[in-house]
């Protein structure tokens, strides 16, 4: 083996080490201190992943906590108003804090009075159940539209000072300082994406459920107006 070969050699092993090093210099960064990189957007973006988390897992236990046995109340109401037990069916009613115990009491206080009356009051709350429902949905569309578009201001930002740091250099920039600064500006990008992504698909998965719960509603509640007006063999007393 020449002199040649081995300075060459030589060479290409220090160009190795070197790449290792700087391999290794890069991987060494925590996953917080890549997003510190990012820059001030990344305080909203962080703020808003927060506020994503929170009305995420606030309605889903929400939902989960609307949940009943619908054909067993129903069939516990037709049994207690069948015995012309009004004021316990309400009692009854008032022993589940769920919103169809909370619009079939309605009814039942209506009892008595004209079929219509007691249709507009089970309407009425199931408006309010409704909207009780979807309250902060507004919250999770609106994360979902708006962190992507701050992750993307971020990058712009970014670019605009990579450009004017190649401006003000004339020219003579170092690649790798200028390949630096972008990806530090594509940091918001990816971040914004990334919570953008996770607010939208919760969102529609939420809407869904809400969706069929409202669905069930108004389900049980047409099937309690068909129950009050069934015919039924003892005449209803108010007690």
């Amino acid at each position: 083996m020449n002199i040649i070969s081995l300075l060459l050699l030589q060479t290409e092993a220090a160009e190795t080490d070197t790449l290792a090093q700087m391999l290794q210099d890069d991987t060494s960064m925590s996953f917080f201190e890549i997003l510190s990189q990012g820059g001030l957007l990344m305080i909203p973006l962080f703020i808003l992943s927060i506020l994503a988390i929170y009305v995420i897992s606030e309605r889903w236990r929400t939902l989960e906590n609307s949940k009943m046995d619908i054909n067993s109340m129903l069939n516990n109401i037709e049994s207690l108003l069948k015995s012309g037990s009004q004021a316990r069916a309400i009692q009854y009613c008032e022993e589940f804090d769920k919103p169809l115990a909370r619009i079939l009491k309605a009814g039942i206080r209506r009892l008595g009075r004209p079929i219509r009356d007691i249709e507009e009051a089970i309407r009425n709350a199931g408006k309010k159940e409704i909207y009780s429902l979807e309250n902060r949905m507004n919250w999770l569309a609106t994360i979902a539209g708006v962190a992507p578009l701050i992750g993307f201001t971020g990058t712009v930002t970014g670019m605009i000072r990579a450009f004017m740091d190649i401006q003000s250099l004339q020219g003579n920039v170092n690649p790798s300082v200028l390949a630096g600064g972008i990806w530090e500006a594509l940091i918001t990008t990816a971040t914004g994406l990334i919570v953008g992504i996770i607010a939208y698909g919760f969102y529609n998965f939420l809407l869904g459920k809400i969706n069929r719960m409202v669905f069930e509603l108004e389900n049980a509640s047409a099937d309690f107006v068909d129950l009050l007006q069934a015919p039924s063999p003892k005449k209803r007393q108010e007690v």
